[in-house]
């Protein structure tokens, strides 16, 4: 047997903060070696942090990470770590992984394979590093070879796989393993999605069992940078197992998993795999370098059941939704150095989840971190009530309901429950005197009083817009972070108005669709978090239909008869903005999916989407910023590009207006 201890590292980072980066790398380094763990993998790029944009391209981001990397190196003493970082090599930039070994830079590992889809830009700062190249670079006071390595630390040979090379079909790990590697590291920047985690699994235990290696994956945790959430989830597989597997979602800043590995099984695995084929001669990419294994801290690992309770739950998605906007929240308002949140809470879904999930996050962070912890955690806060209960709520979250004379008492008395239920500071303004106000003002500089029958947007869009600056001076008079309310079907087809329902610094829900959201609010409402439980007060806003409450009552308006039912607009906008089908294509899928539906309606409804889809690309571009939360994002600064000038598919229109008329099915 040859026990080797080997550890992942989840850190919550953030770009450009090196005194911060270096103190939670640090303590992750003591973690690790109090742990008796002799090999340490840390995530990619978090000597800088992973998203640093376009600060990639100024000289001092890389200068400043390499003078990190020196001044811990010390700190690797007894112990094997990669650290991530930009390196510098012929004019090129290189999203890397340098080794240290007891204290000694032995080796730089380049990225081959960069994520340039959807939520990442890498090919605007990197280069991918060719197969089979390398060189020699000076880094932190040393001069070591760079590029397509494999490196032999004490007998040992470990390999690298960075991220997005373990999601290619000619990943590394296979010329890696017909070169003797004995453990792959995978130091990744892997941001959440719904379900991504069983890829992520996936990988690493295929990579394990097909390349006889012991498999270490370390990932980021937390709001790094303001929109990707990272989900941490650090995994070990050996002989195509997961022997461990790390917490996600969680409040820590860093945190290290280990296992107990055995080298000699993995060789004598390979030995008896007949489809194995050995490189027999040195690969030309080989660096050697000395090193004295301690003993291993425990026997090789059996496999993994750390998983929180909530990762086996039949509702994973609600629960992966509530955690990942909880610790989002969390994360941008103590980095953004707020002193709370403030909602415009209507008595609607949207508001309602918003607020909700501000409550969640206070009582996760509270489950994960202790009250004390989390207090110190958000120590920036001028006021933070003591305790675990509602007031330390209301010391974060200011709710505000603005009423009209179009507001029922329905939403008023539903929006009073609902910040009385999650423990919200609450509030309520009249702003039907500045209604009234502006529509005067306006209809005098006119000469004409606008009207229902000739004005309706107008007049509706006002009373969002008059609620507006009441509610940012509450936010500016508190140092709080407002947040907008509109959720991504709207965004679709631009049912919100601009400087009003869009106000605030971030849009927490603005990548989730309608349906799911009254999905998640009955879920709230009946079952809620493990750990945490029910808000059965939700009930006055889940038993309601959707309203804006922006015509005269007696009109009775409903978003749905304004727009489509919104699982029709989901599953539309799915397939025209995700799936690029054409009109056509999107109108004869829904018509199999909905064969109840008049084919007129749907027609009616196809059309719709496509012409207020390309109407209202300028208000997607305005949004305030919003979290990643899977690859059907509308946001155009991360995912969805769309021209804000277009045809407006017009020819693609005509042709689904000529179709036969289409009856009921």
């Amino acid at each position: 047997m040859f026990p080797i201890t080997v550890g992942a590292a989840i850190l919550n980072q953030t770009p450009l903060d090196w005194p911060g980066n270096h103190r939670r790398i640090l303590s992750a380094l003591r973690e690790a070696r109090a742990a008796g763990v002799s090999v340490l993998c840390l995530p990619e790029l978090c000597l800088t942090g992973y998203g640093c944009e376009d600060a990639f391209h100024a000289p001092g981001t890389a200068q400043r990470a390499e003078r990190m990397l020196a001044d811990l190196l010390p700190e690797t003493a007894g112990s094997v770590v990669a650290f991530g970082l930009p390196v510098l090599h012929h004019k090129a930039l290189f999203d890397a992984a340098a080794l240290a070994v007891d204290g000694r830079l032995v080796a730089v590992v380049a990225k081959r394979f960069l994520a340039g889809d959807g939520i990442h830009y890498e090919p605007r700062w990197f280069k991918p590093w060719r197969e089979g190249e390398r060189a020699m670079v000076h880094l932190a006071g040393h001069d070591v070879p760079i590029g397509d390595l494999l490196v032999e630390v004490g007998g040992v040979r470990i390999g690298f796989e960075i991220c997005e090379d373990a999601w290619v079909a000619g990943r590394p790990g296979a010329a890696l393993a017909s070169a003797g590697a004995d453990i792959i590291l995978n130091p990744s920047a892997s941001h959440f999605a719904f379900g991504k985690i069983d890829v992520r699994r996936r990988f690493v235990t295929e990579g394990s069992r097909a390349f006889n290696v012991a498999y270490v994956y370390a990932n980021l945790i937390g709001n790094e940078a303001g929109r990707a959430i990272y989900d941490g989830g650090a995994l070990i597989a050996d002989s195509g197992r997961i022997v461990a597997a790390g917490p996600r979602l969680g409040y820590h800043e860093h945190h290290v998993t280990a296992a107990t590995i055995d080298v000699d099984a993995g060789r004598f695995a390979a030995a008896r795999s007949a489809s194995f084929l050995p490189r027999l001669e040195e690969p030309l990419g080989l660096v050697t370098t000395p090193f004295a294994w301690p003993a291993a801290a425990g026997a090789p690992a059996a496999a993994s059941t750390s998983d929180a309770a909530w990762e086996g739950s039949p509702r994973r998605k609600e629960e992966e939704f509530t955690r990942t906007l909880a610790l989002a929240l969390f994360d941008y308002l103590r980095k953004s150095r707020s002193q709370g949140f403030v909602v415009s809470l209507s008595g609607g879904a949207d508001s309602t989840a918003v607020a909700t999930l501000v409550a969640m996050m206070a009582r996760l962070g509270v489950a994960g971190l202790g009250a004390d912890g989390f207090r110190a955690r958000l120590a920036h806060l001028r006021v933070l009530a003591p305790g675990a209960g509602g007031r330390l709520v209301a010391s974060l979250l200011t709710t505000v309901y603005q009423g009209t004379a179009n507001s029922s008492d329905d939403t008023r008395v539903a929006a009073r429950r609902v910040a009385g239920a999650i423990g919200a500071d609450h509030l309520e303004l009249d702003v039907e005197p500045f209604v009234r106000g502006y529509t005067e003002a306006v209809g005098k500089a006119l000469g004409r009083a606008p009207t229902w029958q000739d004005d309706d947007i107008a007049l509706q869009n006002i009373q969002a817009r008059a609620r507006a600056p009441g509610v940012w001076m509450i936010a500016n008079l508190r140092d709080a972070l407002l947040l907008a309310t509109s959720n991504r079907s709207e965004a679709a087809v631009g049912y919100t108005t601009m400087d009003g329902d869009t106000c605030g610094g971030l849009s927490p829900i603005a990548g989730i669709d309608k349906a799911f959201l009254r999905t998640w609010l009955a879920w709230m409402q009946t079952d809620g978090p493990l750990g945490i439980g029910p808000i059965p007060e939700l009930e006055v806003v889940t038993s309601q239909r959707s309203t804006p409450e922006l015509r005269p009552l007696e009109a009775a308006q409903k978003s749905e008869d304004d727009l489509m039912p919104f699982p029709v607009l989901d599953a539309i906008e799915r397939m025209a903005i995700r799936d690029k089908l054409a009109p056509v294509e999107v109108f004869k899928a829904m018509r199999a999916l909905h064969p109840d539906q008049p084919g007129e309606r749907m027609r009616g409804w196809v059309v719709r989407f496509f012409t207020l889809w390309c109407r209202n690309q300028w208000k997607r571009e305005r949004f305030a910023p919003s979290f990643h939360l899977d690859d059907e994002n509308l946001d155009p600064k991360t995912w969805c590009r769309f021209p804000i000038l277009s045809g407006g598919f017009a020819e693609e229109l005509a042709e689904l207006r000529a179709l036969a008329p289409a009856t009921k099915a």
